[in-house]
């Protein structure tokens, strides 16, 4: 077992580098090689993602939402994570940032009993809300979205949760992001768009709420 999270904690690391990113401490390294395992046996009985492969897995997922992570604003202090799944990137977000206060909002019960056990198993303080994120009140200075069923109606609840001067971080393709960033409103400002590593098409957009109204 020891044998297989160092393969895999290396294996990550590399992935990271070849995506121009730097390595993973070993210590995080060791975390997601943990959190790998227990994705790989969630998915097995529950449907987290499509993707089942070990390598798809680090490949798409990991090395996706660590590079959302680290994309993150420094002012970023507390973040709900819209529909977060199988975690992602809430999760890697906890463990790349754990200065930030992560929520995990998920409706799905399976779904939410994961993200509960992989809190308890990864040792973080993350908060995992069991229940749609419509129905939240408080604001975030920050809200990230991937893969969402219904992408463009979640980006209008979630636009309402950015506190003033927030941002919200869209992880969407080129084709997508013209009809997403527009229905979140006039208050964002969509000035940092970057490639996320592996994909031509996919990228990451950061949007920040201005705190006063254009004009």
């Amino acid at each position: 077992m020891i044998a297989g999270f160092e393969l895999h904690r290396d294996r990550l690391n590399a992935l990271l580098k070849a995506a121009g990113q730097p390595p993973l401490s070993a210590e995080v390294a060791a975390q997601f090689a943990v959190y790998l395992a227990l994705f790989l046996r969630w998915n097995e009985k529950t449907n987290l993602s499509a993707i089942r492969d070990e390598e798809g897995i680090l490949r798409r997922h990991f090395v996706e939402s660590i590079a959302c992570a680290r994309a993150l604003p420094s002012s970023v202090r507390t973040l709900l994570d819209f529909g977060s799944g199988a975690g992602l990137p809430g999760l890697p977000i906890a463990l790349c940032r754990p200065e930030i206060a992560v929520t995990l909002a998920e409706s799905q019960g399976k779904k939410a009993a994961f993200l509960r056990e992989a809190v308890r198993v990864l040792g973080l303080a993350a908060t995992v809300h069991a229940a749609r994120a419509e129905g939240l009140t408080v604001q975030y200075d920050c809200l990230t979205l991937r893969a969402v069923d219904r992408m463009e109606d979640a980006v209008r609840v979630a636009a309402r949760l950015v506190a003033p001067g927030g941002w919200l971080v869209l992880m969407t393709t080129a084709s997508e992001q013209a009809r997403q960033t527009s229905v979140a409103g006039e208050e964002f400002l969509w000035a940092h768009t970057a490639p996320l590593p592996g994909s031509e098409d996919r990228l990451l957009a950061l949007g920040e709420r201005r705190i006063s109204s254009p004009a």
